[in-house]
């Protein structure tokens, strides 16, 4: 494991930019960015779409490491180039922006008013050739609705399962159960959350540490004792499409998590801006999510 990247993530301020829109979610990105279903006719244009909005945020002044503690890319950016070199290795070398790697394939359909993640049969290779690339570390991404405690049970078992993998291959899981915001019974269900997390987490061994990625809760300060756990390197939090500014109020509230936001990274970036104003939002949006981020 690189150390350097690893004291980084631990002790730096700053946040994770969350560049991995995968095939169900890059549709909705690229409308959002001002690009629409014309554009493109078939998965691989809609992918070198994604992939050319991706490089011009990773390309731009504004986009660095001394506000931006890591970024997560989906496989293939990891696989693509920026200005000629791999983009995990771009981030790092050029930008000191620490790489993971989103490592789900997506989610199954809700049992117990949760969603487990699909089965990952060549993770090991997908693991190891991350590595090549010099990755710090992996994400990935289940779904909870409602505070049913056999549907979090599941969510949690199998996250901290596919997390022990992650773990002995040599690199750091953000581990990411989700509450979807609009759950009729969000509050109750991050109740149940913790708790499962933090008997997950009392099972680790005393020389793993990994990283929480969780929805912005509903009572200020929920996670603190998420984040004081020795086996929890960084808490971050999802903006879950809440809106940036409603987002970053909320994050500011809640001393010691960081955010790793997406949609509401990318929220005012169209393809139509010229290179001044795009990197001019770009830089607006880095310093209101930083800001948030250091309380």
């Amino acid at each position: 494991m690189n150390t350097e990247q690893l004291t980084k993530i631990k002790s730096w301020q700053g946040f994770i930019a969350a560049l991995d829109q995968s095939g169900g979610s890059t549709p909705k990105a690229l409308r959002l960015y001002g690009v629409d279903e014309a554009a493109y006719s078939n998965e691989d244009e809609m992918f070198d779409l994604i992939h050319e909005m991706r490089t011009r945020i990773i390309t731009s002044p504004a986009f660095s490491g001394d506000r931006i503690l890591g970024s997560i890319l989906f496989e293939m950016t990891m696989d693509h180039q920026i200005q000629g070199k791999g983009a995990a290795e771009y981030l790092w070398e050029d930008k000191s922006v620490v790489p993971f790697l989103k490592v789900d394939k997506g989610l199954e359909d809700e049992v117990d008013g949760a969603q487990v993640m699909r089965p990952m049969p060549g993770l090991a290779d997908v693991l190891a050739k991350a590595k090549t690339h010099g990755v710090f570390g992996t994400k990935m991404r289940s779904v909870i609705k409602l505070a049913n405690e056999s549907g979090i049970k599941a969510v949690v078992d199998q996250q901290f399962d596919v997390g022990r993998q992650i773990l002995a291959a040599g690199l750091v899981p953000i581990i990411e159960p989700e509450i979807d915001i609009h759950s009729p019974e969000k509050a109750e269900a991050e109740v149940l959350l913790k708790a499962a997390l933090l008997t997950a987490l009392d099972r680790l061994g005393s020389n793993q540490q990994v990283m929480l990625k969780v929805t912005l809760p509903e009572v200020d300060g929920f996670h603190t004792d998420l984040v004081e756990h020795p086996s929890v390197l960084r808490v971050v939090a999802l903006s879950g499409g809440y809106i940036r500014e409603e987002a970053n109020a909320m994050l500011a509230r809640n001393h010691g998590v960081v955010a790793s936001f997406s949609r509401a990274l990318t929220e005012g970036l169209s393809a139509q801006q010229s290179k001044a104003e795009f990197d001019a939002m770009l830089g607006a949006s880095i310093d209101s999510i930083y800001a948030a981020s250091i309380t």
